[in-house]
């Protein structure tokens, strides 16, 4: 598949730039500074900002997927969204955050007491473009909380899927960047949460 990935050089986004290359995906790998993507097989880097999103749509266009992996709170959903439709690709999917995923029937993780202060912005912004998804008609869209602690680690293959609540375990909650991105690139291979969100963790 012919693949546009937005923020191809952040933690996340690596790894996916990783998985798709290894698996043989042609990826346009874009960020605002292009020499900081990884040069790796099948994959061309492109320079691209959320705050020019004319010219973001006009590198999105002609691609099979487009796969955004940018912090909410330094973007602005309207413009990246924009971007995305502006190109004419349907398929999207987004490197969600686990701060929308309920703890409880109807509780949020970033609404619970012992959240992190620092992160609740970046959580919270997560929540409302989950929601501007949610009434999205015109994009086949996906988007993929990991658990709460997403952090590099191993490529291991082995987790669980969910849907709308954090998973845990005796560990705790977490996924490492390395198998979220096989999920992630599972998803866009063959997909199963159109218009959905889903989660991933140990």
């Amino acid at each position: 598949m012919k693949i546009a990935l937005i923020g191809a050089s952040g933690q996340a986004g690596s790894r996916i730039l990783s998985e798709l290359s290894a698996r043989g995906h042609t990826v346009t790998a874009i960020a605002r500074d292009p020499s900081k993507i990884a040069s790796l097989s099948n994959v061309i880097a492109a320079s691209g900002d959320i705050e020019a999103p004319d010219a973001l749509a006009e590198v999105l266009k002609g691609h099979d997927a487009v796969i955004s992996s940018v912090h909410f709170s330094a973007s602005d959903p309207d413009k990246l969204l924009g971007a995305v439709k502006a190109s004419g690709v349907r398929r999207y999917y987004v490197v969600g955050g686990a701060g929308s995923l309920e703890v409880a029937p109807g509780v949020l993780l970033v609404n619970t007491p012992e959240f992190p202060a620092i992160y609740k912005s970046e959580a919270q912004g997560g929540v409302d473009y989950l929601n501007k998804l949610k009434a999205e008609n015109d994009l086949d869209w996906t988007f993929l909380s990991p658990s709460a602690v997403f952090v590099p680690g191993v490529r291991t293959g082995i987790f669980r899927l969910g849907k709308d609540q954090l998973l845990t375990n005796e560990n705790g909650s977490s996924i490492s960047f390395e198998d979220f991105a096989i999920a992630l690139v599972d998803e866009v291979e063959a997909p199963a949460h159109v218009r959905q969100r889903f989660t991933v963790g140990y």
